[in-house]
């Protein structure tokens, strides 16, 4: 008996060695991007499954309580029908026993639903009527028993006589409910108790199902929750997972290579920290250098005006007077490229906030134009918003102001007196866009390429220009924002420049 056991479990043991020697098997088993999704799957379908056993249990809980309380109803609908038919079958049999003294109003006042009573002899000749104002005389029911029941009344036999009252059933059965002989009875009925009939009723199915589709909510829950809640736990574990076995390769790799190799890759890896510290302690210093010499300057900006505008009394000399005005515009020039260094730091080090929201590209790029007229007016320069598509995008209003000003800033610079500068906004599919357009001396295809680097100016005869970050910082907070920056030629060749800013649309 026990080798006979042995046997099976000995064929079991090498089955399951076999599947586990095929690369499927160990796969499952050692892949953790799949054996995790499938583990995740088979629980979920076991929680789906769970809900819609669940959900066709309470269905059919529901149908059978509906049954029984169907059920009882119709055993009350007959009782209360046996009490009516057997009080129209006495008022029948009174009417029988003295015609003479009751009159149809008489009766229509003790039960409003008769409309009718009519006697007939063992001969069929009919004896007496209700209503003494009908011109035909009602034909005798035939029937067999005590008691019947036919269409607009009932009969029953009184000693020698038959008995028919007829009466208005269209208030004897209520909803659902209908009157039929014994023998024709269907699905749910009950006897009428002294009368061979019968009440048959339906169940009301969308009632009793009313609270169980109101609860087919939580069964989605049910069923979706855990399938939400299990694969965001698969996606954490796996990556969990794969990192830390990205990190026991390395060390496996490291641990692999030859000494020398080991050395290089130490090497590299200090390198690239030294360079990460060096790039973070730069920025670190312009911004601490930049603060450190604006202080200074506003006292040089804030005394030279003091002097220019003669605040204390005469200079004694007009010379000294415009020797002032100088100091104080080349230290407002300083101040400026200083705070551009400073601005600059500040976003390369990402300590510039930007707070995204539904901004209005038109209403921006108009208030930047007129912000800008003042030096487009003093050099005859045309300036205008030609065409203002309106639309939202998604960008903080005050980077986007920013980026916009140095584009105008940088248009109004390289065109000439008698130019023209143009803004258009303009949506696409996604994105909105802003195109400054110059008539100004242009671009060489070097200079567009290099366009956008921290410090690169491209000087022109006549022109006075800045630290060359203008178009750094705008395409740096354009980039933080999700949008992008280009720069083209004008229409005619080198003549003329079109910078284009594109943004999330909303």
């Amino acid at each position: 008996m026990a080798e006979a056991t042995a046997r099976p479990r000995l064929w079991l043991d090498g089955l399951f060695a076999a599947a586990l020697q095929r690369p499927l098997a160990r796969r499952v088993t050692r892949d953790i991007r799949f054996t995790v999704p499938i583990c995740i799957i088979l629980i979920c379908g076991s929680f789906a499954a769970a809900a819609l056993l669940q959900m066709r249990l309470d269905r059919s809980h529901a149908l059978v309580q509906a049954e029984t309380f169907e059920r009882a109803r119709a055993a009350d609908i007959a009782r209360y029908t046996a009490q009516n038919l057997d009080g129209y079958a006495r008022l029948g049999a009174v009417f029988a026993a003295s015609p003479q003294q009751y009159r149809s109003a008489d009766l229509a006042r003790a039960e409003p639903a008769i409309r009718d009573i009519a006697v007939w002899g063992a001969d069929g000749t009919q004896q007496a009527r209700l209503d003494a104002t009908a011109a035909a005389p009602l034909a005798a029911p035939a029937f067999t028993g005590p008691r019947t029941l036919f269409s607009g009344g009932l009969a029953f036999r009184d000693g020698g006589r038959v008995v028919a009252v007829l009466f208005d059933t269209a208030h004897l059965m209520p909803a659902r409910a209908v009157l039929a002989p014994a023998g024709q009875a269907h699905g749910l009925s009950a006897a009428v108790p002294g009368w061979p009939l019968a009440v048959t009723t339906s169940p009301d199915e969308a009632g009793a199902l009313q609270s169980w589709t109101g609860a087919l909510p939580l069964y989605l829950f049910v069923i979706i929750g855990p399938a939400l809640a299990g694969a965001w736990l698969a996606a954490l574990f796996v990556g969990a997972f794969e990192r830390q076995a990205r990190a026991s390769r390395a060390i496996r790799t490291l641990r692999s290579t030859r000494p020398i190799e080991a050395k290089l890759m130490v090497r590299l890896a200090n390198a690239e920290r030294g360079a990460m510290e060096a790039l973070r302690a730069k920025s670190e210093f312009i911004a601490h250098m930049s603060h450190e010499l604006r202080t200074p300057l506003n006292a040089v900006i804030g005394f030279s005006e003091i002097i220019a505008e003669e605040f204390y009394g005469p200079c004694g000399h007009p010379k000294y007077s415009e020797y002032a005005r100088d100091i104080g515009d080349a230290g407002r020039n300083l101040h400026a490229k200083i705070g551009d260094v400073l601005e600059f730091a500040n976003i390369e080090a990402g300590r510039y906030p930007l707070s995204e929201e539904a901004v209005d590209l038109a209403a921006v790029a108009l208030a930047c134009v007129e912000e800008h007229q003042g030096r487009a007016f003093s050099r005859r320069i045309s300036l205008s918003l030609a065409f203002g598509e309106p639309g939202l995008v998604r960008a903080d209003s005050g980077a986007v102001r920013r980026i916009l000003s140095n584009l105008l800033a940088n248009a109004l610079t390289y065109t000439g007196e008698g130019g023209i500068v143009r803004a258009d906004v303009r949506f696409e599919e996604g994105a909105g866009v802003v195109s400054l357009s110059d008539s100004g001396m242009g671009f060489t295809p070097k200079e567009r390429a290099a366009a956008g680097k921290a410090f690169e100016r491209f000087d022109r005869a006549g022109t006075v220009t800045g630290a060359g970050l203008g178009l750094a910082i705008a395409m740096e907070l354009a980039r933080r924002m999700g949008g992008a920056m280009r720069l083209t030629g004008g229409p005619q060749g080198n003549h003329g420049s079109v910078m284009e800013v594109r943004l999330p649309r909303l």
